[in-house]
């Protein structure tokens, strides 16, 4: 079983929408927690510690939050910091979360979803140890947290855990993070950040030091790096994987900036053993070659590829083989499946035949087309392959309710890779202008946050020149 996220507004990086996350059916029984819930489990009287549900969305957020140098909503930050600080029996409290939500939704049995999750990594199992008897937070931690001048109350209120623990690296990691050039300030802000930090050995944090240094310039921007990212920095259960990997993407030719971006915003694909990620690169270039790629074009395709979507290495062989196998099932030619990976940035390997079937039947029931007609509807827009029916659904509805047809919708697809909201603020903007959307054509609604204002620019400085007659008649006063 496999966690299975899609985040469609990468698609188009610059976009001014959202993206979806979705879960595998067989955790459909797990309820969507919020923030107040997971506050909520300290009266479970539970040990808390590291629980990292759902790793690949919480990375998604961050790869998000990079590409498009915005900040995550606080809502969003706020739940994904709480996601990352459950409790230390991480298998006892998501069997109980799990038991719970069974009982109200039945799904799955616990003892055949339970292997499969150990065997995916769901978790992260912490190897720290708290006494939640005493409930008693460590004095000397707290007096070495307050010589730094780091914000305990953050902890206390995010991470409390950390302060329970009998041993802390307080005054050593941060003699580390000093000497790569860290002020004072900057300690305290990446302690009130990634508290767990002060719970390495200093040994362990030399070692992600050494590291991370095979890709970074020097250490200004090595620490700059960590107090951006720390939870990717201190996270050295893996650097193993992560030395292997770094070296195997060094080889394959990526620049060292973009496997720090890699590092920082995609940490989950070093995770994985470096075998495994050639495995799924060796069948990324077999079918390249398969479907009509060139030899000379094969590493310019791939590397674009990853620098685009890292987390198709998140995926495997079997899947990237089976969805190419959909595609040409239902009748694109080698060259269409090559222009569909150029278009989807690998993200179609996060997809299911059953999905993508589904979407497609629905698209020709509503546009009322043939086999060949919407293949080509397909190949103009994307969305219509991996959005999910409902998704669809919602967006068809929405550009109805502004008076716009479904064969306006048929002649530009592309507008349904805009959120509902997206549309809702162009529409009101060009309706300001005077510009009638329903009797209109709809590409002025098209495009990227940027494609848009510059759209609209253009309608604006037409509608506000002078209209300027050269043969007309001067009145000219004596």
């Amino acid at each position: 079983m496999a966690l299975n996220a899609t985040s469609p507004c990468l698609l188009n990086t610059s976009t001014d929408g959202g993206f979806i996350t979705s879960l595998d059916s067989s955790f459909q029984c797990l309820k969507t927690l919020s923030v107040k819930n997971f506050l909520m489990l300290s009266n479970l009287n539970l040990p808390l510690c590291s629980l990292r549900l759902c790793p690949l969305i919480l990375s998604q957020l961050t790869w998000e939050k990079y590409h498009h140098h915005q900040a995550i909503p606080d809502d969003q930050g706020l739940t994904s910091m709480m996601l990352r600080g459950v409790a230390h029996g991480a298998k006892d409290t998501f069997t109980l979360l799990l038991t719970r939500s069974q009982s109200r939704n039945p799904g799955p049995k616990l003892s055949s979803v339970w292997p499969d999750i150990t065997n995916k990594s769901f978790l992260i199992h912490s190897s720290y140890t708290s006494d939640t008897k005493s409930k008693e937070e460590n004095k000397k931690t707290l007096e070495n947290l307050y010589s730094l001048s780091v914000d305990i109350s953050k902890i206390r209120r995010l991470k409390e855990w950390v302060l329970l623990q009998d041993v802390a690296y307080v005054k050593e990691i941060a003699d580390i993070l000093q000497e790569m050039g860290a002020d004072e300030t900057t300690v305290a802000n990446i302690i009130e950040r990634c508290p767990e930090a002060i719970l390495h050995t200093p040994a362990e944090i030399n070692s992600q030091r050494a590291l991370w240094q095979l890709v970074c310039q020097n250490e200004k921007q090595l620490i700059k790096l960590i107090e951006q990212f720390p939870e990717s920095f201190f996270t050295t259960e893996y650097q193993q994987n992560q030395k292997a990997n770094i070296l195997f993407f060094q080889e394959l030719g990526l620049k060292n900036n973009i496997i720090t971006r890699f590092l920082t915003s995609a940490p989950n694909i070093f995770y994985n053993p470096v075998e495994k990620n050639k495995a799924v690169i060796e069948t990324l270039q077999r079918n390249y070659l398969n479907l009509g790629g060139s030899e000379a074009n094969m590493k310019i395709w791939i590397l674009k590829l990853l620098s685009q979507n890292p987390f198709i290495l998140l995926n495997t062989s079997t899947t990237i083989q089976e969805n190419l196998e959909f595609l040409q099932k239902n009748d694109f030619t080698d060259q269409e499946v090559l222009q569909l990976l150029s278009k989807l940035k690998g993200f179609i390997f996060q997809l299911n035949s059953t999905t993508m079937q589904k979407s497609m039947l629905f698209s020709k029931n509503t546009f009322k087309c043939s086999d060949q007609e919407l293949k080509q509807l397909v190949l103009k827009c994307p969305a219509l392959l991996y959005y999910s029916v409902p998704v669809l659904e919602e967006r068809l509805e929405g550009l109805q309710k502004e008076g716009i047809s479904i064969a306006q919708i048929r002649e530009t697809p592309m507008v349904l890779e805009l959120t509902t909201q997206i549309v809702q603020y162009r529409i009101k903007k060009l309706s300001a202008l005077g510009y009638d959307i329903k009797s209109g054509n709809l590409e002025s609604l098209n495009g990227t946050k940027k494609d848009f204002e510059v759209t609209y620019g253009k309608i604006q400085s037409k509608k506000e020149r002078p209209i300027f007659n050269p043969v007309a008649p001067l009145h000219i006063e004596d």
